[in-house]
């Protein structure tokens, strides 16, 4: 008998020894995935949404140029005819033709997840591509700055209602916080360069707070925070604090100059 109850006790010794060994391997198992996954978040998507966004950049860029050229080509023909015609006497020449400058013009709309214009923000050392729309899926995640639909285009009257991440996927966004009054942050697009000077900051408000992206932004629920008068703005937004989303950064700017875009 003692022989016997001797070897039940090993046989369950060693049951508990397979049960725990088979625990240990599931919690390692565990914790390589929970590392991998924060390695991902961390680490993986910023690489990727930076190398992309900094593509869209540099293809933008060279639209731009290639598209500067034509328009000069064809700018210098007309010029040229216009001097032809002008020559031969025709008194009409000059009036209403080839002279738009476009005010007053409505603008061409803007196709959702396309980057049409690049943000700039020397204090950061920014640099990052703006696309229409703020879903997270074909703006945000790709490192892009989304511009909120509805909200004025860059220079124009109104508010330039920005958005972008804060933390992972290129977080273009993350040290916002870090700017001061003025500070320039730069919006160019095909022939111009908008010059946005940093005016004020919202260090949190709700994330439904939708008066700051209105076009005389001005918060609906911190007394006080924005502006009362129509005027010419950029509010950039993002999640605070870091790695939440529980509320929103708001960072506002005025339009001071307007300059011609070079290479």
């Amino acid at each position: 008998m003692p022989v016997v109850v001797q070897g039940r006790g090993r046989r369950a010794r060693v049951r508990a020894a397979r049960v725990l060994w088979g625990v240990a391997e599931a919690a390692v198992t565990f914790g390589v995935v929970v590392l991998l996954l924060v390695v991902h978040q961390l680490w993986w998507t910023n690489r990727q949404a930076r190398a992309g966004a900094e593509r869209a950049v540099h293809s933008l860029e060279r639209q731009w140029e290639e598209g500067k050229g034509e328009r000069e080509g064809r700018e210098e023909e007309k010029g040229q005819e216009e001097r032809d015609e002008g020559e031969g006497g025709d008194s009409g020449v000059g009036e209403g033709r080839g002279r738009s400058s476009g005010v007053g013009r409505e603008p061409v709309p803007l196709r959702s997840d396309t980057a049409y214009a690049i943000i700039r923000i020397p204090r950061l050392g920014v640099t990052a591509p703006v696309a229409e729309g703020v879903a997270k899926q074909g703006v945000l995640d790709k490192g892009y700055v989304g511009h909120y639909p509805g909200t004025a285009r860059p220079g124009r009257p109104g508010n330039v209602a920005l958005a972008g991440h804060r933390n992972t996927h290129g977080e273009p966004f993350r040290y916002i916080n870090r700017l001061r009054r003025g500070d320039d942050i730069r919006i160019e697009t095909r022939d111009t360069v908008y010059v946005y000077e940093v005016d004020r900051q919202l260090a949190r408000t709700s994330p439904r707070d939708i008066g700051v992206i209105r076009p005389v932004p001005r918060s609906l629920t911190v007394p006080g925070a924005g502006y009362r008068e129509p005027g010419r703005y950029l509010t950039l937004t993002t999640c605070t604090p870091e790695f939440s989303s529980a509320y929103r950064l708001i960072v506002w700017g005025k339009l001071t100059a307007t300059l011609p875009r070079r290479p």
